[in-house]
């Protein structure tokens, strides 16, 4: 069992920048990805980013690559999603999810955390 809490969402102008806290707790030995999605109303869910935990390697997509930026502090079980130059477009609840095993995808997810850029 994995719990997972979003934080740092909020109300910023286009352009502006925010950073995403999404802390890790129960059995956080074995981790094989964490990840950031996203969901506006009315829209699917979609994929913005993820981390493979033992390389280290981040994957993003099109649409936020270049201004978005996943990390992670160990010591802290929390993963972060930095976002720069930030759109109306990006307006959105934002999940963070954790993948156990490899072969299973995502099976833990946060409440999520409301992001809205204005215009």
């Amino acid at each position: 069992q994995v719990q997972l809490v979003e934080s740092g969402g909020g109300l910023v102008q286009a352009g502006d920048s925010l950073r995403l806290s999404c802390a890790a707790s129960g059995r956080t030995f074995s981790t094989y990805a964490m990840g950031w999605f996203r969901q506006a109303p009315g829209k699917e869910r979609e994929f913005v980013a993820e981390m493979f935990w033992r390389s280290g390697s981040t994957s993003y997509a099109d649409s936020v690559k270049g201004r978005f930026t996943i990390s992670r502090d160990n010591a802290r079980n929390t993963v972060y999603l930095q976002m720069s130059s930030l759109k109306p477009e990006d307006t959105a609840v934002y999940y963070c999810a954790a993948q156990i095993n490899m072969w299973k995808g995502y099976d833990y997810w946060g409440q999520g955390t409301q992001v809205t850029v204005s215009s």
